[in-house]
Formats: C-alpha cells, sequence, structure tokens
C-alpha cells in the first residue's frame, strides 16, 4: 500500500466503479485512507471490487447504480453519506461509447441519445446530488474523467462529444462552486489497457507507436492523477483538464513518421 494517506477518513464516491479507471481509483484513494462507495450498473462486479479493497484493510461498499436514473443517483449519494459520514469527493466515471455506423447519417438518435444521457448527463446528475454534502465538507472535490475524444477527432461521435460537454461542465461547474468551496476538474486519458481491450494486444502494440512515451496507458496511470486533482496538493486548482495521454495531444506522431520515411528514402 502506499504511504501518503491523503484521503484519510474521507467518504469517496465513484461511478463505474467494477473495473478497469473506476477500479483502479477506487483502490488507489481507499488505500490512501478513503472509505470508497463503488457504484456500477453491474452490482456483482462492484462487489468483487469492493471485496478486494477490503482484503487490502480498507473499507469500500458495493452499490448497484444506473447514473441514467436519477433516482438510483440520489439514493447512491443518500447512501455514501449515512455510510460514510460525510462525501467528500466525487468522482463522475460512468460512460458508454457506441461504435459508429459506417455513415454519419445513419447513426440513430437512441444511440446518440444513450450515450449522451450517461456519459455528459449521468455526471450532470451525479455532480448535482453531490454538490451540497461535497460543499459541507472541508476538502470537497469532483473529479470527471473525460478522454483526449473530447479535445481531438478519434471517431466515436457521441462518446466524443460527451466527453467534450463535460470538459465544458467542468470549467461551468467550477465557477459556481468555488465560491462553496468546492473544486472541479477533470483528467483526459488517452488509450487505456481495460477490459475493453481483451483479446485486442495486437491494436494495443499498434497504438503503442503512437504514443510518444511508447505505451499505451494503464488504469493506475489514471488512477494516480485522479487522486492528486482529488487531493488537497491540487487545493489550488479548479476548472483544468489534466492531459493523461502519454503525450499523445502533444506530438503529432503520423506526420513526423511520415516526414523521417521521406527523409529516409
Amino acid at each position: 500500500m502506499t504511504a501518503m494517506r491523503r484521503f484519510e477518513g474521507h467518504g469517496v464516491l465513484i461511478t463505474g466503479a467494477a473495473r478497469g479507471i473506476g477500479a483502479a481509483t477506487a483502490r488507489r484513494v481507499a488505500e490512501e485512507g478513503a472509505q470508497v462507495l463503488v457504484t456500477d450498473v453491474d452490482l456483482v462486479e462492484a462487489e468483487k471490487t469492493a471485496a478486494s479493497i477490503r482484503e487490502l484493510g480498507a473499507r469500500a461498499e458495493p452499490f448497484g447504480c444506473d447514473v441514467g436514473e436519477r433516482a438510483q443517483v440520489e439514493a447512491a449519494v443518500a447512501y455514501a453519506v449515512d455510510a460514510f459520514g460525510s462525501l467528500d469527493v466525487l468522482v463522475n466515471n460512468a460512460y458508454r461509447c457506441t461504435p459508429d455506423a459506417p455513415l454519419f447519417e445513419d447513426e440513430p438518435d437512441d444511440v446518440w441519445a444513450r450515450d449522451l444521457d450517461i456519459t455528459l448527463t449521468g455526471a450532470y446528475r451525479c455532480s448535482r446530488a453531490a454538490l451540497p454534502h461535497l460543499a459541507a465538507s472541508a476538502h470537497g472535490a469532483i473529479v470527471n474523467i473525460g478522454s483526449v475524444n473530447g479535445i481531438q477527432s478519434f471517431s466515436n461521435h457521441a462518446y466524443s462529444a460527451a466527453k467534450a460537454g463535460l470538459m465544458s461542465l467542468t470549467r461551468t461547474l467550477a465557477e459556481h462552486a468555488a465560491a462553496r468551496g468546492v473544486r472541479v476538474n477533470l483528467v483526459a486519458p488517452g488509450t487505456v489497457r481495460t477490459t475493453g481491450w481483451e483479446g485486442r494486444e495486437a491494436d494495443l502494440a499498434r497504438a503503442s507507436q503512437v504514443y510518444p512515451l511508447g505505451r499505451v496507458g494503464e488504469p493506475e496511470d489514471i488512477a494516480a492523477a485522479v487522486a492528486f486533482l482529488a487531493s488537497r496538493d491540487a487545493a489550488w486548482i479548479t476548472g483544468t483538464t489534466l492531459c493523461v495521454d502519454g503525450g499523445l495531444l502533444a506530438v503529432n506522431t503520423g506526420f513526423r513518421q511520415a516526414i523521417q520515411q521521406h527523409e529516409g528514402a
């Protein structure tokens, strides 16, 4: 376990926390002393993640929650406050990403609406329910999980639009919440090795070639950034987007490789 204890006694609610980035973040803040509510639509997997955290000697509770349902969101927040005595940190990680139709004009309305509802409006619902409790905390913080898709084109129309919207919500909510003592920031990951990539190791290997740091991300890379922004180490940071992307957006690797190949011809 990490030696840092930046979240000693804090109540933390994480959405989409059964696996991947959410699970890694739950483990990271729990290792630093947090009491964690592991929420997910998949309660069975959420229970497994919570159990693995308890094996570390930390406190974690599972809770079934669909961020598309206001009543479930409000129930999760109420449960966290009752179980932990306070809610100090909210991590909005739940998302939905549906592959694009071959032609844009064939994109169905319901797919577009559902991706935006879970990825963007879900974060809105959770933040709305949590904000009064975060404001009552001495160290309230919201960390949204965005994506490089919200900054640059990597396909997935609805998902990318939702992540761009989440960046905007981060800024506007940060302004509103600042006066209430709550900070709001966003982490924008690049490609991360999660369960969605299972069986696609060759694709990940190819993707690694466009990352200046030479590899794709691991869930723990993102969890470390979330823990920083949620902690008092980031006490004077709000409304910002932190790209955790191995340098992907900083360097046009494809252009560089094309020029190098031409020069070597």
